[in-house]
Formats: C-alpha cells, structure tokens, sequence
C-alpha cells in the first residue's frame, strides 16, 4: 500500500541538534512542510555527502516554510559522535533522528529487516502530517538536495492551487495545467 496521502504515524524518538538532544515525535510533523531522509547508517560513504547536500540547502528549506529531519537506526548518542568527529557532519544544523527501534523505518516502511538498516527513503509531509512524495532509492545511489527543493515546491504549489498540477521537469514559476475535458488527447 503507498503512503502517498497517509497521516505520519505515532512515534517518539530522540534526536540530536545543535549540541543537544531532543524529542521528536509525530507532532513535529504538523503546522509546516517537513523532509525526512532516511540513510543507511552514520561513519559510512554516501551517506554525509547527502547530510552536507542537505545542510547546504537548509536555509532554502527553511525559507519554504519547511523543516528537514535526517534519520538511521543508529542512537543518538551516535548522532553526536559522528557530529563530534566529522568535518562533514559538524557543519548539520538540522535534527538527526536517531531510530534504533526501527520504530520511524517501519512506519514510513523503509527498514531492511536482514540488516537492520533504512533504505535512502525521501517523505515530503504536508503541514496536516500528510505524506505527499515519497522516493526511496538503492543504497548505492545518493540524493540531490536542490531535487527534494524543486518537488517541495510543486507540492506546495499545488496543495495552493488545488484546480492545477505541475507538469514534467515543473520548476517555480513555470506554467502548470488545469485538468479538464479539453485538454484529454491533447498534450
């Protein structure tokens, strides 16, 4: 079953930001745009390329009204020894989630059981905690940060614009569509 239009389910899990660590629940989902990347694990290869690509555009996501929250299954104490250690990771300034109950993978349906590990899964979630994108990728294969920007946008644009839908390679302020009859055969 997709995820696509489902309510973020109930969880609680600590997280590390900025020095400290915090609670997170499903609640932190509501009341503006959330990105949650999943990554395999911490002290790996693909994965801080993805966290710094993230830190790199955090400002844009936060100028979108958006939160963005990292999450593995390692602690949060491993959070911080990472953040402590790494030049790369020193730099996030955004909320890494740690989830060694593989409660949040299982919920947003991205842990794989043999491994004990996430999936690279990417949740756009609405400010209602409503999943609105979802991509999840092999763990070989890293994300680009200015892609979720340009999704985060069309979902915003549309959940403004409920009569219109954006288009392939859609970016802000380009032309969208309106659904109806006439346009059927079409395009």
């Amino acid at each position: 079953m997709s995820l696509i239009g489902t309510q973020v389910k109930p969880f609680k899990a600590k997280a590390y930001q900025n020095g400290q660590f915090i609670d997170v629940t499903e609640e932190n989902f509501k009341g503006k745009w959330s990105i949650v990347c999943f990554y395999p694990a911490d002290f790996t290869f693909v994965c801080p390329t993805e966290l710094e690509d993230l830190q790199n555009h955090y400002e844009e996501f936060k100028r979108l009204g958006a939160e963005v929250y990292s999450v593995s299954t390692d602690t949060h104490f491993t959070h911080k020894a990472w953040h402590d250690s790494s030049e790369t990771i020193k730099k996030i300034t955004y909320i890494m989630i740690g989830d060694p109950s593989h409660t949040l993978c299982r919920n947003f349906d991205v842990l794989i059981e043999e491994d004990g590990l996430a999936d690279r899964g990417t949740f756009i979630i609405d400010p209602d905690g409503v999943i609105q994108c979802v991509e999840i990728n092999a763990g070989n294969i890293g994300r680009d940060a200015s892609v979720i920007i340009n999704k985060l946008k069309a979902a915003q644009y549309v959940r403004s614009n409920p009569n219109e839908v954006c288009p392939a390679k859609w970016k802000e302020g380009a032309a969208t569509l309106k659904p109806s009859l006439d346009l059927v055969g079409k395009i």
